[in-house]
């Protein structure tokens, strides 16, 4: 044994060729922890002290091969000082050039993901061998930050400027076919034969057959690019991706610029450059925020994971209602590898449900991301049915029927008639209360709320609601589904609207209020869609449709009238009594048409500023600060509320919910970071300035508490 770590360990395998092991004790994945970073350290330098060594191939024994760095540590190292950062990650680069600097021929063999750190390794090697099902990438600007451990340096040197650029600046993982006609692998070979394959490629090193050196001086040189051809190659980048990531994602831009700096530069001086740049972004605001959703989702998941210790089987699937909803829902579980029974009460609701269904299959495949065959499959594992026959071995029951508590109340206890006593039941409502559902259940331990969000296929989380009387079991079973659905579930306790909706109300309530007062809803959804929404207020109330919209304010107004009801007629109202319910019928707050491409486009309807007389009581300009403060206080102060009735566990759950709910802008990390980083005391004070408009903008008692003591909800 050549050296013997926690997570690397060095042993000679054959004829003077060495292998290095990456296998980090105690964890399911390699990571570039503190540890894993230092014990590559020695392993390199025993390597190079060892007599006799020929070439070295790197391997993992994980089924991943590294899945990048540890992002638990990020926090910590973040809050440093820019000189540490810096320093942090030339040391770390020490480490990589000492493994590349070998005075033998060097080989990865990457057998699973290498993302990151992980595939920043693989670079600093001389060649790389790929498993056809592996997938290597660069993701660090999904954090607000770009490759530190010398991925800019080599990439952009062993693939050239422009596939570089494309790697680093959309953060994609890349497959082997892929890797290999860029030039970022050497060969794809299968599991059994790559420790050969590897093997050969040291031997034809060693017998000048192939000269490994000149590739590695290559990979530590200057980019081979002439002044013009490098201002063009980056400038033209610079200018693409800055439009397609938008200011408030600063990290792909700043990559380009950190690689046009270090072009004419060799290696150890184009780290230091990367080096600061790095040091520079993971001191943003953005970096700390998409850090933090980061480990909110990791929080997530493992709560997700002991609910599934507890969870019974769901072999079987049955969503109640086809249509576009029950389409959904069938679809994801189907190709989820769930089967499911689809129930309607008439053919024509079949017909809808499973048209929905071969539609998202038809675009999967027509994308290639599946075969014709298998979606043949998957339509297979939709039963349509218009009876309850086929409900005895259905172990979990989404009932998405009308949003109508009556309604509801009669399908729940007619389908709990049908299936087994064990049988899960849930429904998806988004805003009707879960107690009173249960109300008329004989069995309301096994029931329990599951709220998709529309459309089910794109849309990642699912709301888990918890009634009064709901079991451990119900809540379990139902996580479980979500998870293998491929869904985000979050936990959250019964009130109307339960997290999602609860917070977006008031939001819209924030809307309402401006256009009462002058507001130009166009100018309010262009300062919101520059603040980071996806779109702006108006806009979303099309997508979602103003009936919907109306009846769900009707419910929270009723379980919240202190803060949402509303005097007199709304915007909603008037687009509601002039049947414009929005992007259903091609007219809302805005009209739409089809582009050239039959896509719904949306368009300026002068008719809507008519409509709205009646509801404008004053003429205001508000300037960009003002729309937002009135559109992001109400929407802030109910998130708050949640937490503190208890409908979420933790602030993580909150901001998780809001981020994949209703699309809460990833860089400003959630309503309740949000709040932290203004500083609750400035919160505080803020809304006080917009007490006069009601209730929503009243901060809650514990919040003061919290502003006076300086508490955040993320410590």
């Amino acid at each position: 044994m050549i050296y013997e770590g926690k997570a690397i360990t060095v042993k000679e395998i054959e004829g003077g060729i060495a292998q290095l092991n990456f296998d980090l004790q105690g964890e399911s994945v390699n990571k570039f922890n503190r540890l894993t970073i230092e014990e590559l350290g020695a392993a390199a330098d025993q390597l190079k002290a060892a007599k006799n060594i020929r070439g070295l191939v790197v391997t993992s024994s994980k089924d991943s091969f590294i899945v990048g760095a540890d992002i638990t540590e990020f926090t910590e190292l973040f809050a440093g000082s820019e000189e540490d950062l810096v320093a942090n990650n030339l040391k770390a680069n020490e480490v990589f050039s000492a493994i590349e600097d070998l005075p033998f021929p060097t080989v990865t063999i990457i057998n699973g993901m290498a993302l990151g750190g992980g595939f920043e390794i693989c670079l600093a090697t001389d060649y790389r061998i790929m498993d056809p099902k592996a997938k290597v990438g660069l993701p660090e600007v999904k954090l607000g930050i770009f490759p530190g451990f010398g991925g800019t340096v080599r990439l952009s040197r062993l693939i050239g400027v422009d596939y570089a650029v494309e790697w680093i600046a959309a953060g994609g993982e890349n497959r082997a076919d892929k890797a290999l006609k860029t030039g970022a692998v050497d060969a794809v070979v299968e599991g059994d034969k790559q420790l050969e394959a590897a093997l050969s490629l040291i031997n034809q090193c060693n017998e000048g057959k192939l000269d490994y050196l000149a590739r590695r001086e290559e990979k530590k040189g200057k980019i081979k690019l002439n002044a013009m051809e490098s201002m063009m190659a980056f400038e033209i980048s610079k200018a693409f991706v800055g439009a397609q990531a938008g200011k408030n994602y600063p990290a792909p831009v700043e990559a380009i610029k950190v690689m046009q700096k270090h072009a004419g530069l060799t290696r150890d001086k184009a780290l230091e450059v990367e080096a600061k740049g790095f040091a520079k972004m993971a001191k943003t605001n953005v970096a700390a925020c998409l850090v933090g959703l980061f480990l909110n989702d990791q929080e997530l998941k493992k709560k997700a994971k002991d609910w599934e210790k507890e969870a019974n089987d769901v072999k079987l699937a049955a969503v109640l209602g086809a249509g576009i909803m029950g389409g959904g829902v069938a679809y994801q579980s189907a190709l989820k590898g769930t089967p499911i029974v689809m129930k309607d009460i008439n053919q024509d609701g079949i017909e809808l449900g499973l048209k929905e269904a071969k539609k998202l299959l038809t675009k999967r495949v027509g994308k290639g991301k599946m075969k014709p065959e298998q979606m043949a499959d998957v339509l297979n594992s939709i039963t349509p049915t218009l009876n309850y026959g086929d409900f005895k071995g259905v172990d979990l029951v989404v009932e998405a029927v009308v949003e109508n508590p009556k309604v509801k109340d009669a399908v729940l206890r007619e389908t709990e008639e049908h299936v087994r006593d064990d049988a899960i039941l849930t429904s998806n409502t988004s805003t009707i209360s879960i107690d009173l559902l249960a109300k008329n259940l004989k069995r309301p331990e096994n029931f329990c709320g599951m709220h998709f969000f529309n459309p089910v296929h794109m849309m990642p989380l699912v709301e888990v609601i918890r009634g009064k009387k709901t079991s451990d079991r119900a809540i379990a079973t139902t996580v479980a589904y979500a998870k293998a659905m491929g869904k985000t579930p979050i936990v959250v306790n019964d009130c109307p609207g339960f997290l999602v909706n609860r917070v977006l109300f008031p939001y819209f309530g924030g809307f309402i209020g401006l256009v009462r007062d002058g507001a130009d809803f166009q100018k309010v959804d262009k300062v919101m869609e520059k603040f980071g929404w996806p779109m702006g207020p108006a806009y979303l109330l099309d997508v979602v449709g103003m009936d919907t919209g109306k009846h769900a304010g009707e419910v929270m107004a009723d379980g919240f009238p202190d803060r949402m009801k509303h005097e007199g007629t709304t915007a909603i109202d008037v687009m509601f009594d002039n049947d414009r319910y929005g992007q259903k019928n091609d007219k809302g707050f805005y009209k739409y048409e089809l582009d050239r491409k039959g896509k719904q486009k949306k368009v300026v309807d002068e008719e809507t500023y008519k409509l709205l007389e009646p509801v404008v009581q004053s003429k205001n300009d508000f300037s960009d600060e003002d729309i937002i403060a009135r559109m992001m206080i109400p929407l802030c102060l109910e998130t708050v509320r949640c937490l503190e009735d208890n409908i979420v566990e933790s602030p993580a759950d909150a901001d998780m919910g809001l981020v994949y709910g209703i699309g809460f802008p990833p860089f400003r990390g959630g309503a309740l970071r949000y709040i932290d980083d203004m500083g609750v005391a400035e919160f505080v004070e803020l809304a006080d300035k917009f007490a006069d408009l009601g209730p929503l903008y009243h901060p809650t008692e514990k919040l003061r508490e919290m502003a006076k003591t300086g508490e955040k909800f993320f410590g």
